[in-house]
């Protein structure tokens, strides 16, 4: 009598798990219906895609060994007849510089087999540019390349005989595009100003209350540095780091007591470290007649 119950009750416990598993077929096989794709379709699609995924691993588990060159590329080849091979492109963060540069280099890469395409030899090729600090790119299968660029920063303008361009930080020439030479901007003068703007950084650093009144800084000889202020006022400095940050926290302590900027003074030259020579506009002279009429009227 207990075998009885234990098998009814087994039996019954079966039947109720039975249920849950024809309802969950019912249900997927209401969803597969509702797609708009056929089953055959569905099962070529599945087909492929998993052909494809084994090519590619192919691939990578060939590079991997080091399994001969014609391998690697009959793998390769094969996953591009699967649908890995590049039809997109998608550049992001280009704010600056020409964006149709960077498909130009990247598109030569469409319709090879994704595991053909050399990334990092890809990276190389688009940081010829100036404007590219760097570039990260990266598969997105099935098809697509994603590059994402790192834009350098302008600093400032350089002008070399007559010749305009933009530099960052590292002192890089930028060419420039129609309306990106800012007038706000802060301006270098001079052969090769360029390859100093590290020191010029660090030299107007120092006195941070002047900074913003720097309009120029000319490299002066390939040794110092002469500065110009928006009020019209050149200031010229001594050779060397030391000296001339000395001179130029001496001149903003100076400015900062009596107002040396703005008061009619044209140069201020302090190459001599025991003392300042300062150069005020001439009065012009007055017309002889004006001083004879001067004269007269006395």
């Amino acid at each position: 009598m207990a075998t009885r119950i234990k098998r009814g009750t087994s039996a019954k416990r079966g039947a109720t798990r039975a249920k849950p598993r024809t309802a969950q077929r019912s249900r997927a096989n209401a969803f597969l219906a509702r797609l708009p794709f056929t089953e055959e379709q569905m099962q070529k699609a599945a087909t492929i895609g998993i052909l494809g995924i084994l090519a590619l691993g192919g691939v990578i588990t060939a590079q991997f060994m080091g399994l001969p060159g014609m391998v690697q590329e009959e793998m390769a080849l094969a996953a591009g007849r699967a649908g890995f091979e590049v039809k997109k492109v998608e550049v992001r963060n280009v704010d600056k510089m020409n964006e149709l540069k960077v498909y130009e280099i990247v598109l030569a890469q469409k319709d090879r087999s994704m595991p053909q395409v050399d990334l990092e030899e890809l990276r190389r090729e688009l940081t010829r540019f100036s404007w590219i600090a760097d570039a990260r790119i990266s598969r997105q299968l099935p098809d697509t390349l994603i590059v994402d660029i790192v834009e350098r920063e302008p600093l400032a303008v350089w002008e070399d005989r007559g010749k305009v361009m933009l530099v960052d930080a590292e002192g890089v020439a930028l060419e420039p595009s129609p309306g990106q030479i800012d007038p706000k901007m802060l301006r270098i003068v001079g052969k090769r100003a360029n390859t100093r703007i590290k020191d010029l950084t660090k030299l107007l650093d120092a006195a941070p209350a002047l900074t913003p009144q720097v309009k120029e800084a000319e490299w002066v000889g390939n040794r110092r540095w002469n500065l110009s202020f928006h009020t019209g006022e050149v200031l010229a400095l001594p050779e060397g780091e030391d000296l001339s940050q000395a001179a130029l926290i001496n001149f903003a302590r100076m400015d900062g007591v009596n107002r040396l900027l703005g008061k009619g003074v044209t140069y201020f030259d302090l190459r001599d470290p025991e003392r300042a020579y300062l150069r005020r506009p001439r009065t012009p002279a007055k017309p002889e007649g004006d001083a004879l009429a001067s004269a007269a009227d006395q």
